[in-house]
């Protein structure tokens, strides 16, 4: 389940990174087509007039790339799902994803205990117990106590010499406590086995309390690196209007509108990892809390 939902906010960050590369190469068009404009009027130089149409053709691979890369999240959600799914399943792109709930506040550590992980290793601990009580019951003799009529069985007496307290084989029936020490060997590895189950158990809850650590210090940081990313994305694009307006007025040259472009670009990259990140910590959060 976690890894179809990391799949389908996959598909929905490349679509939205896709939709920003398609925006971007519009207006990077716009920009080589004022720029030719001015090329012709001897305003802009050829300098510039190639750089812009560099920053359009980046764009347009861009463009290409994150389409190829939305066909092959969709291959691995179709894989994962077990068939085709539907076109108006899929999310519009990041933005359009209705996030997980977020995680209650004083949530209390049992919801560990619903760890797919946990329960297998408590099922593989009983399952040692149960063994340890088979080996146990090895060592009785597999014989009848009594007679029909209420009395001592001829097996039972078969078991002692002259009365002693000492188990001896009678050929007619088989006492599998006489077999050269192998089932004291099995209940010493049954022992073992229940150490090791035990072991295992411990680490699978060590386990459990660490990855639920890890992914809520990731969640108390991801949300102020997305408030920041956003206030970068903002001040990136104030600053490309700003040279954009000082370029067509002459005070600037066009690098320092490619540079601001740039860097606007990068950003709004950036904000889009970074909300992805933020929604898989959920899905991880989900994931090592059992579900739910």
């Amino acid at each position: 389940m976690a890894e179809v939902a990391s799949a389908y906010l996959t598909y929905a960050a490349d679509r939205e990174n896709l939709k920003l590369a398609q925006s971007t190469l519009e207006a990077r068009q716009a920009t080589v087509n004022l720029t030719e404009r001015r090329f012709s009027s001897g305003v802009s130089s050829a300098l510039d007039l190639r750089e812009a149409q560099t920053a359009m053709e980046s764009a347009r691979v861009d463009v290409v790339g994150y389409t190829r890369l939305m066909a092959t999240d969709r291959n691995a959600l179709d894989l994962l799902v077990g068939a085709t799914i539907a076109s108006d399943l899929l999310p519009e792109g990041l933005s359009a994803v209705t996030p997980p709930k977020d995680i209650s506040p004083g949530l209390s550590s049992d919801a560990l205990l619903h760890r797919p992980d946990i329960l297998q290793a408590e099922d593989q601990l009983k399952a040692a117990n149960a063994n340890i009580g088979a080996a146990r019951a090895a060592f009785f003799p597999r014989i009848s106590l009594t007679t029909d009529v209420g009395t001592s069985s001829a097996e039972l007496s078969g078991l002692f010499k002259d009365g002693s307290a000492v188990w001896e084989l009678a050929p007619q029936i088989t006492i599998p406590i006489f077999d050269a020490g192998s089932r004291s060997a099995s209940l010493n590895v049954a022992k073992t086995d229940r150490d090791i189950s035990v072991a295992q158990y411990e680490k699978a809850i060590q386990v459990a309390f660490r990855e639920t650590a890890d992914a809520l210090a990731n969640k108390g940081t991801l949300g102020n690196q997305v408030a920041a990313q956003k206030s970068l994305v903002k001040a990136a694009d104030d600053a490309y209007m700003l040279s954009k307006a000082r370029y067509m007025k002459g005070i600037d040259n066009y690098l320092t509108v490619l540079d601001s472009q740039r860097s606007l670009y990068s950003a709004q990259q950036g904000l889009i990892a970074l909300q992805l990140a933020r929604l898989n910590n959920l899905v991880t959060l989900y994931e090592v809390l059992g579900g739910g």
